[in-house]
């Protein structure tokens, strides 16, 4: 069992992981703490989860097991370079940030450190996130073991490779907002088709996790679950037929190219 994980940030992402971990029993409150510039929102999450708090980024880095980095990319390097002397070799440096390479954050440190990358998202909040873990060599299989268990505990991980990461980013760590657009989208046509708005956000969400679920649980391909619902000469093979005109899948595909290119580019 960790002695300690300390969080540098208190942002979205660090408290959706923090809730996660806690609501799972995988760490205790006293097992945690997080540091941040400004108070408000440290003063939040020590209300909410009774979790230490300190408004010294030096401090939560002295004390900790692991050390997840979870600022924005903007900051990194001056975090980094705040805290750089008071993280201990024994180490582990999970980092949040989309765009940074493990040389990259290593480079910022100035000698070489435990570091794993990691591309989490925001349905950690509900227990169904999705990280990606890349550790670099010196991290031992039974660090990565218990940084995967404390993700685990808010959802799926996975270890790739840092060359999938980019891909990674626009597949699951920028995604959900994809996704409430479509539900946005979907809900706002009900809308126009009769539905109250609270009944239509239900009917659009709920189908997207049931969906999501099936694929999950099945096992099948998605076209092939897709075709399930498509009957001939039926409603969904026309709704299917007007997104393929409108250019449903390449949009998305875009989309993911343009958020695959903007990582790469950070």
């Amino acid at each position: 069992m960790t002695k300690k994980i300390g969080f540098i940030g208190c942002g979205n992402m660090a408290n959706a992981i923090i809730g996660g971990i806690l609501s799972a029993g995988a760490l205790k409150p006293e097992d945690i703490i997080v540091s941040n510039h400004t108070s408000p929102k440290l003063e939040q999450a020590k209300a909410k989860y009774g979790i230490a708090t300190t408004l010294s980024n030096k401090e939560a880095a002295a004390q900790c097991e692991i050390l997840v980095l979870a600022v924005k990319p903007q900051y990194f390097s001056e975090v980094i370079e705040e805290i750089s002397d008071d993280v201990p070799d024994s180490t582990v440096v999970v980092s949040l940030a989309p765009g940074k390479s493990l040389e990259k954050i290593s480079d910022m440190f100035g000698r070489d450190l435990k570091l794993i990358r990691t591309m989490p998202n925001t349905p950690a909040l509900v227990g169904e996130g999705m990280t990606a873990l890349c550790p670099n060599q010196l991290v031992t299989p039974e660090e990565l073991k218990e940084v995967r268990r404390l993700f685990d505990s808010f959802g799926k991980t996975e270890v790739v490779s840092e060359s999938m990461m980019d891909a990674v980013v626009a597949v699951s760590g920028s995604s959900p907002a994809y996704v409430f657009l479509f539900i946005e989208a979907m809900a706002d046509a009900a809308v126009m088709g009769g539905l109250p708005r609270a009944q239509a956000y239900t009917f659009a969400a709920q189908s997207v996790l049931g969906s999501a679920k099936m694929m999950l649980e099945t096992g099948k391909h998605p076209g092939e679950l897709k075709d399930m619902v498509c009957s001939p000469a039926g409603t969904t093979i026309e709704a299917v037929a007007s997104l393929e005109r409108s250019g449903f899948r390449g949009a998305v595909m875009e989309a993911m190219r343009a958020c695959m290119k903007k990582s790469a580019s950070m």
